[in-house]
C-alpha cells in the first residue's frame, strides 16, 4: 500500500477502536485506549502531508534512477514503517477486543510506545522538511550558517529517544535483526551498570553482560536506561564494550562458525624505511618512512588470511615478523604442496568508530572472503583513539598498504590486482590511503570496496543524521564522542562523576592519554612533515599531478580552494553553558603549528542550545535575527508538541576544527583534483544508516567529476551489518555484495567484444 491508503486505513481502524473504547465506561483502561487511538489518528494525519512532502522531492538527491536513496527517502520508509506497525496492531485490536484473551495491558502498552515513536518521527519529518528548505538545492548535508546546526542539536539532545530503545527497538529493520538488538541492549544496559559501579575489567564475564532480568522484562525501563547511557558514557565506554566481542570465548565460538583457512597468522610490521618506484616513472624511488604521529615511530600489526597456503607464506623472512596471539595464534597446517601465488592481494582496513576492534573482530567474515575471492586478505590492525588520535591510523595504514604493495610475493600473491576494502572508518581510512598514495605517486590500489563508509566528519546537518535519534548501533551522541576521540579532542573529560566511575585502573589510563596529548601539543615537527616526501629522490618533475599535495596537513586544511561544501570553519558545539560565547579568532597564517591547531580545537567555544523565551532577540524583517527556540519551533506547526526527554543530558561537543575540514579525515570535502585521482569505487551502503547521505553525496561527487563509482544500497539492515554476516538470510546477501563488488576489482570485466 502507499503512504495515504496506509494513513487513510489506519484513520479508519483508530477511530473504529476510539468509539468502541470510549462506549465501555468510565474504566482508565477503556479511558486510556481511547486516548491512544485519538492520538494515533492525530500524529497520522499530521504526518501524512509531510511525508508526501519529503517523498515528492526525494528523487533530486538520488545518484541516479537506477539507486534510489539518500536520507530524505529513509526517513519516510522508517515512519511508514511505524504507520504499517501501527496498523497491524489497530487491525488485531479492532478485530480481537471482544476476546477473554485479549491482552489489555500488553497491547495498551505497545500502542502508548509506538504512538509515541511516531510523534518523534513527525518532529523529525518537520526538521527534514526545514532542512530542505534552508539547504542548497541538491545538497544533503547543510552548508553555512551555523545556527541551523545548533538547532540540530538541540532536537537531539532534547528530544525523547527512549521509546525507540524499548518495545519499538529497531521496528524499523528486517525482523531477524531484532532479536540480536535486543541481545545488545540488553548487554549495553547492563555493561553501563558495571561500567558505572566500577565493576567492568576481569570482573567482568562475557555472560554477566547480557543476563540483565529486568532490562530483558521491562522494556520500558530499558529503554529509559539506554537513552542515559548513549547521552553520558564516554569514549572509553564505547571502546570497552564494542571491544567484547574479542573476549576470548566469544571470539572462539564466532571463528568456529566461519570458514577454516590454512594460514590466520598476526604479524608485527618492522618501523623501518624502504623505497617504492613512482608510477609515473618506476626508475625513481622514493622513500616510505614508518608512521611517527604523536607516540614516534612504531611497529605495524596486521592479520594475514589465506584460505590456501600459499608460496611465499611459510618463508622464513615471513616467519620472523609473526607475533604470537597465545593458544590460536597461528592457524597454519602442513600441506603436501602450496597452491601458487595468486595474481590478486585484498588489503583490508577495519571500522569500529576509529576507538575500538580489531581485525581479530571481523575474522570471521574476513575468513569467508578468503575462501569465496581465492586471494590472500592482509587486515590492518592500526593505532586506535583517543590514545593514537589523526593522523596515526592513516599513516599506519598507508605504511602497511605500501609494505604490502612491495612485499606482496611474501603474502602469497603476484600484487597483479590489489583491492582496498573496509567498513564504516575503514571505510574512510581506505578513500585516505588512496589519496595519499596519490600524492606520494606510489602505485594506488586497482579499486576500493567501501560498506557504509564514513566521509564527512564535520560537524553537520542531513536528513539521514537524523536517524541516529533512533538507531541503536549509531547514535549521535557516540558519534561525535568517536570523531571528537579521532580528532584528539576527548581525552578532556568535565565530569568528574565520570571519571571516579572510571575506578583506578580508568584514571591511570586517563591520565595517560592526557600527559601524551600535553606531549604531542609540544611536539609539532610531524605536522609539517606529514605530506612532505622526505628522502623523495624523485625530479620535480616526475609527478605532475601530485606536485600540489605536498604541502602540511594545516595548509590542506586551511586553504581548501576547491571545497565543495561550506568550510567555514564551525567553532565546537557544546550543550552545557547558558549563554553564547565565540571563540577566539583563527590565526590569519595558514602555517599553522600543530600545538596552535590542538588548542584552537581541544577547548572549543560553547554554543548554547537551550535559550530561554527571554533571551530570544527581536527578528529582523529578513528573520536572520530569530532565536534559536524561534528557530526550531518554527518548523512546528501550531500546537504540535513531541516529548522531551526526561534525562540530564550533559554536554554533547562536536569539533568543526580546521582538523575536521581535512580531506584526509573527511574525504567528501576534498577538493576535485585530489577525489580524481581515485581508482574505480565501489559503495555499499544501509539505507537505513544514520551515514547513508556520507555515501550518497560522496558518489554523487565522484559521477560529476567522471569518476568510476558504484553505489549498491541494501534494504532494512543497520550499520555493520558486515560482522552480522553468519546472523541471517539478509545479512549474507548484503555480505555477498560486498564480495561481489571486491570481484569486480580483482577480476574486472572485460571490453566488449
Amino acid at each position: 500500500m502507499d503512504l495515504r491508503t496506509v494513513t487513510q486505513s489506519l484513520v479508519t481502524l483508530a477511530e473504529d477502536n476510539m468509539a468502541f473504547f470510549s462506549s465501555q465506561g468510565p474504566g482508565e483502561t477503556a479511558r486510556r485506549l481511547s486516548g491512544v487511538f485519538a492520538g494515533v489518528r492525530e500524529q497520522a494525519l499530521g504526518l501524512e502531508p509531510t511525508l508526501g512532502r519529503l517523498l515528492s522531492v526525494a528523487h533530486l538527491f538520488d545518484l541516479d534512477a537506477e539507486t534510489p536513496a539518500n536520507g530524505y527517502r529513509s526517513l519516510v520508509h522508517t515512519a511508514r514503517c511505524c504507520l504499517v506497525h501501527l496498523l497491524h496492531k489497530s487491525h488485531y485490536v479492532a478485530s480481537n477486543r471482544r476476546s477473554i484473551f485479549f491482552r489489555t495491558s500488553h497491547n495498551l502498552a505497545e500502542l502508548e510506545a509506538y504512538l509515541t515513536a511516531l510523534t518523534q518521527l513527525r518532529a523529525l519529518a518537520y526538521y527534514a522538511q526545514h532542512l530542505l528548505a534552508t539547504n542548497q538545492p541538491g545538497r544533503l548535508f547543510f552548508e553555512g550558517d551555523e545556527r541551523v546546526i545548533a538547532d540540530f542539536l538541540h532536537e537531539y539532545i532534547t528530544l525523547h529517544k527512549g521509546c525507540f530503545y524499548g518495545r519499538c527497538l529497531g521496528f524499523q529493520f528486517t525482523p531477524a535483526i531484532r532479536p540480536f538488538l535486543q541481545t545488545v541492549s540488553i548487554g549495553l544496559v547492563s555493561f553501563g551498570e558495571h561500567y558505572k559501579r566500577n565493576e567492568m575489567g576481569l570482573s567482568v564475564t562475557a555472560s554477566s553482560l547480557f543476563t540483565g532480568g529486568r532490562f530483558a522484562i521491562d522494556p520500558e525501563l530499558r529503554g529509559a536506561e539506554f537513552e542515559r547511557i548513549v547521552q553520558n558514557l564516554d569514549v572509553h565506554f564505547w571502546k570497552t564494550f564494542w571491544n567484547i566481542t574479542e573476549i576470548q570465548v566469544l571470539s572462539s565460538l564466532a571463528n568456529m562458525a566461519s570458514a577454516t583457512v590454512r594460514v590466520s597468522r598476526l604479524l608485527s610490521l618492522p618501523p623501518i624505511t624502504f623505497e617504492m618506484p613512482l608510477t609515473a616513472d618506476p626508475k625513481v624511488m622514493i622513500t616510505i618512512s614508518p608512521p611517527l604521529a604523536h607516540t614516534g615511530p612504531g611497529p605495524v600489526l596486521v592479520r594475514l588470511i589465506s584460505y590456501d597456503l600459499r608460496e611465499g607464506q611459510d618463508s622464513e623472512e615471513l616467519s620472523s615478523l609473526g607475533r604470537s596471539e597465545g593458544p590460536r595464534s597461528l592457524e597454519l597446517r602442513s600441506r603436501p604442496q602450496q597452491a601458487p601465488r595468486s595474481r590478486c592481494l585484498v588489503v583490508h582496513i577495519h571500522g569500529g568508530g576509529f576507538v575500538a576492534q580489531t581485525s581479530k573482530s571481523h575474522e570471521p567474515y574476513l575468513k569467508s572472503w578468503a575462501q569465496e575471492l581465492g586471494a590472500p586478505i592482509l587486515s590492518i590492525d592500526y593505532s586506535l583513539a583517543p590514545e593514537a588520535p589523526f593522523p596515526r591510523a592513516l599513516e599506519e595504514c598507508f605504511y602497511a598498504y605500501c609494505w604490502a604493495v612491495k612485499h606482496c610475493a611474501l603474502l602469497g600473491s603476484t600484487g597483479e590486482r590489489i583491492c582496498l576494502a573496509g567498513d564504516s572508518a575503514g571505510g574512510n581510512l581506505c578513500f585516505t590511503v588512496s589519496l595519499r598514495a596519490a600524492a606520494y605517486g606510489v602505485r594506488v590500489p586497482d579499486g576500493i570496496m567501501a560498506a557504509y563508509p564514513a566521509t564527512m566528519l564535520q560537524a553537520t546537518a542531513s536528513p539521514s543524521r537524523l536517524l541516529s535519534l533512533m538507531d541503536p548501533l549509531l547514535p549521535l551522541s557516540m558519534l561525535s564522542k568517536c570523531v571528537n576521540a579521532y580528532a584528539g579532542g576527548e581525552t578532556e573529560d568535565h565530569c568528574d562523576s565520570d571519571q571516579k566511575a572510571l575506578g583506578m585502573v580508568g584514571l591511570v589510563q586517563r591520565d595517560t592519554a592526557l600527559l601524551f596529548r600535553d606531549l604531542r601539543l609540544g611536539a609539532s615537527s610531524w605536522l609539517n612533515s606529514f605530506l612532505e616526501l622526505s628522502g623523495q629522490k624523485s625530479h620535480p618533475n616526475s609527478v605532475p599531478i601530485a606536485e600540489p599535495m605536498r604541502c602540511s596537513v594545516s595548509e590542506t586544511a586551511l586553504a581548501q580552494p576547491e571545497s565543495p561544501l561550506g568550510t567555514d570553519s564551525l567553532k565546537g558545539l557544546t550543550l552545557h553553558d547558558p549563554s553564547l560565547r565565540r571563540s577566539s579568532e583563527t590565526p590569519d597564517t595558514p602555517e599553522l603549528s600543530l600545538s596552535a591547531e590542538a588548542r584552537g580545537h581541544s577547548t572549543p567555544s560553547a554554543v548554547n542550545c537551550l535559550l530561554r523565551p527571554e533571551d530570544a532577540s527581536e527578528e529582523s524583517e529578513a528573520g536572520d535575527k530569530l532565536s534559536t527556540k524561534e528557530r526550531v519551533y518554527a518548523a512546528f506547526p501550531e500546537g504540535f508538541h513531541p516529548r522531551r526527554s526526561s534525562h540530564d543530558a550533559k554536554q554533547v561537543t562536536l569539533y568543526s576544527s580546521p582538523i575536521l575540514k581535512n580531506p584526509f579525515m573527511s574525504p567528501l570535502l576534498a577538493p576535485d583534483s585530489m577525489l580524481q585521482t581515485l581508482p574505480p569505487v565501489h559503495i555499499v551502503a544501509c539505507a537505513l544508516d544514520p551515514l547513508l547521505d556520507d555515501s550518497v553525496m560522496f558518489a554523487r561527487r565522484l559521477r560529476s567529476l567522471r569518476q568510476p563509482v558504484t553505489l549498491r544500497v541494501v534494504e532494512d539492515l543497520p550499520h555493520g551489518f558486515l560482522s552480522l554476516a553468519a546472523l541471517c538470510q539478509e545479512t549474507r546477501q548484503a555480505a555477498a555484495l560486498c564480495v561481489e563488488r571486491i570481484r569486480l576489482v580483482l577480476n574486472p570485466p572485460g571490453p566488449p567484444v
